[in-house]
């Protein structure tokens, strides 16, 4: 190592969906995941939901494949930045749904003893807006000074184990025909949006569960207000700072309505950002698709 070089760096995957300002200030290096779906790939749209809005109204019936980044994609960004920064921390996708760590984790195996004792692999145990909050945490412990990993690995630790994590599909059947839900809890799904019940899926020990349902929210912006509301009512009462990212999976009007609404009614949480969920988790969750992350603060 020589002494120029920085003392912490980042690399995360794309699941993370943080806006392109936030990577670029905080030099972080974005690994990106792999989706096969030729069918829609040369369909009209600028994103992969008005492609998959598109295929629908042709009547293509297919599925993405989707695959995790491969361990040759993190070792080039490890070997990049190892050139910048004397510590590498990666912090990847759940590893409950997703083969992204096991990826990052095979890469350290191709470098030499000296440079594997810098590079450190965590599993957020999230996706999307919680695994951001994590790379935001991490981002806020470098800023202020902590070099030892030991102690930036134990902190991230803690704050993954506050984070909240909730997303609503308009329609299941993506993740369905992904493996990641099993059919008997997409149909229920189903059956309870058509008895005007909002089904809330959210993340446990990294996997997707169901964990709750809201009544009378008349759209996924409602339903999402209402869960962050009561569930940090105590909370706010305290005085506690909240944090929170919003993702949407091309419904941006709704998204910024659901910001606007928690900034005007429920004091102490900080939007932090408001951003289109990546390609991959797009895929699985389909067009309108709506997440919310939160986490208190110190």
């Amino acid at each position: 190592m020589t002494n120029n070089l920085k003392p912490i760096g980042l690399v995360v995957d794309e699941g993370a969906d943080l806006p392109r300002e936030i990577t670029e200030r905080n030099l972080i290096d974005t690994v990106s995941f792999k989706a096969d779906w030729p069918e829609v790939e040369n369909l009209p749209g600028e994103n992969i939901y008005q492609k998959i809005r598109e295929a629908e109204k042709r009547g293509i019936k297919s599925f993405a494949k989707t695959s995790q980044p491969s361990p040759k994609d993190f070792l080039t960004a490890f070997r990049k930045k190892l050139n910048e920064f004397e510590i590498i921390l990666c912090i990847t996708a759940t590893s409950k749904h997703s083969g992204t760590y096991n990826s990052a984790i095979q890469a350290k195996t191709f470098l030499d003893t000296e440079e594997k004792n810098r590079v450190w692999v965590f599993d957020s145990l999230n996706v999307t807006g919680g695994e951001g909050l994590l790379v935001l945490k991490a981002i806020e412990l470098i800023e202020k000074g902590k070099e030892k990993m030991e102690e930036i690995i134990k902190e991230l630790e803690i704050f993954r184990s506050k984070i909240n994590f909730r997303v609503i599909f308009k329609d299941p059947k993506w993740v369905e025909a992904s493996g990641r839900i099993p059919h008997l809890l997409a149909d229920l799904i189903r059956r309870l949006g058509g008895a005007g019940i909002r089904p809330l899926l959210g993340l446990k020990e990294g996997k997707i569960k169901l964990v709750g349902v809201k009544k009378g929210a008349k759209d996924i912006r409602n339903a999402l207000f209402k869960e962050i509301e009561e569930k940090t009512r105590k909370l706010r009462n305290q005085g506690k700072r909240i944090k929170a990212v919003i993702t949407h999976a091309d419904n941006l009007n709704e998204a910024q309505e659901l910001k606007e609404m928690i900034e005007k009614n429920l004091e102490g949480i900080e939007i932090v950002f408001l951003n289109l969920i990546n390609n991959i988790v797009g895929t699985l969750a389909g067009p309108d698709a709506m997440a919310l992350a939160w986490v208190e603060t110190e």
